[in-house]
């Protein structure tokens, strides 16, 4: 199993124990579960957000300032962080006032730092998983090209425009 299918799995994986059947996924008592917490500071706007432990406890720093369903994004993305790469959010080089974090900026957003990939793909499985994305497109017989149905899913799943077209696109 490649690295961005172990990200994926880990997500489906937390999304089952929530035994949901229908969406939006509930990211932040997916956070809650697993003993972190999130945080809403009003960062400048090119930082979405970060992931730093705080006495021996995750925290996931979103900035205020972002859509809603922007900051479930960065939720999603920082959790994948805190459950995948725990060791390095630990490991890293004090910043900030004392914090160690990873930062989801711009640099993060370029898509290459497979930490950030893995991240991403944790994160659209988690808040449009498969099982999910496929029970919604089950319901209509409408074209997934037709703008307007899209617009609904992405409102379903609490997900931005072009975060439902790429997940649709992915096999």
């Amino acid at each position: 199993m490649s690295e961005l299918e172990e990200a994926r799995a880990q997500a489906r994986s937390l999304v089952n124990k929530l035994g949901l059947k229908a969406p939006p996924v509930p990211v932040e008592k997916l956070v809650k579960a697993l003993g972190a917490r999130v945080e809403y500071t009003p960062f400048d706007d090119e930082l979405s957000g970060m992931a730093f432990i705080r006495d021996g406890k995750p925290v996931i720093g979103v900035n205020s300032n972002h859509h809603p369903n922007r900051q479930r994004f960065t939720i999603a993305h920082e959790l994948a962080h805190v459950v995948l790469h725990r060791s390095k959010l630990e490991a890293t080089v004090l910043v900030d006032k004392g914090r160690n974090f990873l930062p989801r900026d711009s640099v993060s957003a370029e898509g290459i730092d497979p930490l950030e990939i893995q991240a991403n793909a944790f994160a659209s499985e988690l808040l449009m998983p498969e099982r999910l994305v496929r029970q919604v497109l089950a319901e209509s017989s409408r074209d997934i090209q037709d703008d307007d149905y899209l617009i609904s899913i992405a409102k379903r799943f609490r997900v931005s425009l072009a975060a439902i077209q790429l997940r649709l696109a992915r096999p």
